[in-house]
């Protein structure tokens, strides 16, 4: 049997687009990702070549018939714009997390990858550390009381990232994996703009009525992490489950997975619970903005 082979192409070279490039030169032995290959890759600036890929230019990759698919590593801000143009060209779409920052946006771009008959994958590499699956196993069967989740880190530059309900989609989703379809009961946001810091915290409600808490915050020099605090009626969990380290990079983990969904080897059901749950998060993300950015009033 002829062994399928996808053409690929990268767009954006910050980190996550060289984790790109490096795993497609690199794939897993007998891993779907054997059927990725590197044609090249796309930046505003110049490089000429990175380890073996070649630089061409947006054009090429978009025109070129013997590129298929393209991973899309670029800021937050242009992911929309870049989905749209290679959705356009027939081409199927890796893109990074969040996928747009509007659900308005991101239902379209689904709709058009389902019309053209074309994989639009969301990387969602926060499901697939080590540390997240080991709390996924600790918290399943338990009856939530209560739960916050707090991540802080530094300071993002908003018109690139967009609104933080969007650049930190990872929290949310997060969330909704772990408890459910969840509803927005309010959300604040405060901002020191002379100390370059932000809070956002959000307040939600599972199906059971049961209160969870999102806190987002960001500032200079504020390290990386997440602080969990979730209360079950059988005791409380504060800190992360102690995980193994994972042999398989997260980057190649969800390469493998949308290799996967290229050769058809994603059940319909999967495909549909990733769809809802992307969508959803997305709305949420957006109702959290509304609710952050309504000026004062008085709810009835």
């Amino acid at each position: 049997q002829i062994s399928k082979m996808f053409g690929t192409v990268v767009v954006g070279v910050g980190i996550a687009g060289l984790a790109r490039i490096r795993d497609l030169m690199n794939p897993m032995p007998s891993s779907p990702s054997e059927h990725l290959k590197l044609f090249g890759f796309v930046s505003r600036r110049s490089f000429g070549n990175i380890n073996e890929a070649k630089q061409i230019s947006l054009e090429d990759a978009l025109r070129n018939k013997d590129i298929h698919a393209a991973f899309i590593s670029t800021e937050n801000r242009s992911h929309e714009e870049t989905i749209r143009m290679f959705l356009e060209a027939g081409k199927h779409v890796l893109v990074e997390y969040p996928m747009a920052l509007s659900a308005k946006a991101a239902h379209e771009l689904w709709e058009m990858a389902e019309q053209k008959g074309k994989v639009l994958h969301v990387e969602h590499i926060e499901l697939l550390t080590e540390e997240y699956k080991q709390l996924k196993k600790e918290v399943a069967g338990k009856d939530l009381v209560k739960g916050t989740l707090h991540f802080t880190g530094s300071v993002l530059d908003e018109n690139k990232s967009g609104f933080p309900a969007f650049s930190g989609i990872a929290r949310l989703t997060w969330l909704i994996d772990l408890f459910g379809d969840l509803t927005v009961t309010s959300a604040t946001r405060e901002k020191q703009k002379d100390k370059n810091y932000s809070r956002m915290t959000v307040h939600f409600q599972t199906t059971n009525k049961k209160p969870l808490t999102w806190i987002e915050e960001r500032g200079p020099g504020m390290r990386r992490e997440k602080k969990i605090n979730f209360c079950f009626t059988s005791g409380c969990l504060e800190n992360f489950p102690e995980a193994p380290r994972s042999s398989v990079g997260l980057f190649m983990q969800d390469q493998n997975l949308f290799a996967k969904k290229l050769l058809g080897q994603v059940s319909k059901e999967e495909l549909a619970a990733e769809k809802w749950r992307i969508l959803r998060c997305l709305d949420l993300a957006e109702v959290i903005q509304q609710y952050c950015e309504e000026p004062e009033k008085i709810y009835s």
